[in-house]
């Protein structure tokens, strides 16, 4: 396929690779275009503009800093939407307010074009590895003529759902992600207070059951890293607390989601 790519930073630069190597056509903008020398020489073709880059594509994919940029490529006065035909895809893989996608998503559907939120979940070491997923918000058709494109970015592709959800699926996993590494450090913590060295803390929590991918590259930086006092600790324990008081407390412990649920209006 003929592919479009808006932003060329940290992570455009690696996803460009992959779909060049999975053999997709790629035309490519930068605002800096200086940055994209290794790209270019790899033989991707260099747009003008988001516009250009659109005209030239299918399918064309942005991965920008917020919604404010994101808005700028996707409709300004030489934006994606000026150059993306009636039967072609823009995908935004940009991580952003799910109501700012959602709104992007509205002025594409005036425009009688698509547009679905693809935000990525994975670091640029998952990227690199073949290992990031992708989630996808929108029209389930042009999701799954989209699907074969996006599996040359990593092998777990899903459909989240209408445009705007997988912005807020990446917003629950990216809370997730941080509460799971920063709870590591703790743990690490409290090994190393009763004794266990810092090394070897690190070592057993990767080869236990609460092992996780993000721990696997992130976790090993934790080693030279400072020890986090023990909140979530607290945090955990009234958790406890309150699935006591609502009668669960007999179940196993996964069951203290029903207290987010229930403190959050959910039946």
């Amino acid at each position: 396929m003929d592919i479009g790519f808006v932003g060329l930073g940290a992570m455009g630069a690696l996803i460009v690779p992959r779909l060049m190597a999975a053999g997709h056509n790629v035309t490519g903008w930068n605002r800096t275009r200086e940055k994209t020398k290794t790209l270019i020489d790899a033989g991707m073709r260099f747009a003008k503009s988001p516009r250009a880059a659109a005209e030239a594509s299918e399918i064309v994919f942005s991965i920008v800093t917020d919604s404010v940029a994101v808005r700028a490529v996707a409709l300004g006065d030489d934006g994606i939407i000026a150059g993306l035909r009636k039967d072609c895809i823009y995908i935004d893989m940009s991580t952003i307010e799910p109501d700012a996608s959602r709104a992007i998503a509205a002025e594409f559907a005036k425009a009688g074009s698509i547009m679905l939120d693809g935000p990525l979940s994975g670091s640029p070491v998952t990227v690199r590895a073949g290992n990031a997923s992708v989630m996808v918000g929108g029209d389930e058709a042009a999701f799954e003529r989209a699907k074969p494109v996006l599996l040359a970015i990593g092998p777990k592709v899903t459909r989240i759902g209408g445009n705007g959800l997988a912005c807020q699926m990446k917003i629950a996993v990216n809370l997730l992600l941080m509460v799971e590494v920063v709870c590591f450090g703790e743990a690490v913590a409290l090994a190393e207070k009763g004794g266990v060295a810092r090394e070897v803390a690190v070592d057993a929590i990767l080869k236990s059951v609460a092992a996780s991918p993000v721990l696997g590259y992130r976790g090993p930086f934790i080693v030279d890293g400072k020890m986090p006092e023990v909140p979530l600790a607290a945090a955990a324990n009234e958790m406890m607390n309150a699935c006591r008081g609502l009668g669960i407390d007999h179940n196993d412990f996964v069951v203290a989601h029903e207290v987010y649920r229930r403190l959050g209006g959910q039946s």
